[in-house]
């Protein structure tokens, strides 16, 4: 009973086979599905390490969400040179909530020498490079993202030349804790006082002459400080034409959440428009000379994150690939045998020629007899 009941487990699975195998001697091989199983396993060799590559490979998904987080200080990173002596100049933050943080709070002022050295020259023409490219390749931002904190530091490094010239610019660089609400840090003439019924800058002893706010932006940052990140501003130089000119930064900062395989961090995107104008107030042109950063903070929160493609993902490719091939060439080669085909019988119908009979009329058909045995009958 055992052995029957064995046999039907047996029969049954045999009647399931979705791939019935095919005698060795029905099997025909030719010159030309040999050449097509060729190109199938290189197409399938090449598609293959290409889904590979594509596997290894990692994309950013932006997910934009509210940001319920109002109560929160925001930092600010600044690395900002400005042709002047830092006894003349004054930096400060000044917010909608008339919240007045002055530059004691974390910035440092330090007297250095406005232009570059050779090897900074060369660093701040790359930064400014890559700074066009990515103006036009907006995609190599995600490349940014994944290379943070392996790629080098964006820092402005140090002089090697020992320049024996005194210093006649002023490097202002640290980072500020402000409210998560719009305001305005600005540079400009004099150092900044306290007042009940606003702000203002004590700029009475510095002489007109003397104004010059060329300036120069290593960096300038909002959140947490990460390395290998370049933001919009970062080499950005610009040469005051006039001793009485505004520059004004309009900046939108946008919180981002960045969770990469590296780094799990939370920064602040910005973007930002440049203005730039000489004082006069004959010609109707008011305002005070100096650098301006108006930034103001967006509602939305963008979260960045690096996602790879499931393993399950890449083996269902893997097979649709393998699949697809083998029935595409298969179809093709069928087709194209056929056509081939049609083609050879064509011309095998067009080879045979009309016989002319000893008695004048026209044979249209295969001849039965070959000319010698005609000539034989005849001789007889």
């Amino acid at each position: 009973m055992r052995r029957l009941n064995r046999k039907k487990t047996l029969n049954l699975v045999k009647e399931l086979d979705a791939f019935p195998k095919v005698p060795e001697s029905y099997v025909e091989t030719s010159t030309s599905g040999g050449t097509v199983s060729l190109i199938a396993f290189t197409a399938m060799a090449l598609l293959t390490i290409m889904e590979f590559m594509v596997y290894r490979d990692t994309w950013m998904k932006y997910e934009y969400e509210v940001d319920k987080d109002f109560t929160s200080k925001l930092r600010m990173n600044i690395d900002i040179t400005v042709a002047m002596k830092c006894q003349y100049v004054g930096a400060d933050v000044l917010d909608l909530a008339e919240t007045m943080v002055t530059s004691a709070d974390g910035l440092v002022y330090e007297p250095v020498i406005f232009d570059l050295s050779p090897l900074q020259r060369e660093w701040q023409r790359m930064l400014q490079l890559i700074q066009s490219r990515l103006q036009e390749e907006h995609s190599l931002q995600d490349v940014i993202f994944k290379s943070a904190f392996k790629s080098a530091s964006t820092a402005l490094p140090p002089r090697e030349d020992n320049s024996l010239l005194p210093p006649d610019a002023c490097r202002i660089h640290g980072h500020l804790y402000v409210n998560k609400v719009a305001g305005n840090f600005h540079i400009t003439v004099g150092k900044a006082i306290p007042h009940p019924r606003g702000h203002a800058h004590l700029a009475a002893l510095v002489s007109h002459d003397s104004y010059n706010f060329s300036h120069r932006i290593d960096h300038l940052s909002f959140g947490e400080l990460i390395p290998g990140i370049i933001n919009p501003l970062d080499g950005t130089e610009k040469i005051a034409s006039d001793h009485n000119q505004m520059f004004q930064y309009f900046i939108t900062v946008v919180p981002t959440k960045l969770h990469t395989y590296k780094i799990s961090a939370e920064t602040h995107q910005f973007s930002v428009t440049e203005r730039e104008r000489v004082i006069n107030h004959a010609a109707g042109s008011h305002g005070v000379s100096g650098i301006f950063m108006k930034y103001d903070i967006s509602s939305l929160m963008v979260t960045v994150t690096e996602e790879h493609m499931p393993f399950w993902q890449f083996l269902i490719r893997l097979c649709g690939i393998i699949g697809g091939i083998f029935s595409t060439t298969g179809i093709l080669h069928g087709i194209g045998r056929f056509i081939v085909e049609i083609i050879c019988c064509r011309f095998k119908l067009g080879s045979h020629k009309p016989v002319l009979l000893p008695d004048g009329h026209v044979n249209n058909h295969l001849p039965l007899i070959t000319d010698n045995r005609l000539n034989s009958i005849s001789s007889k």
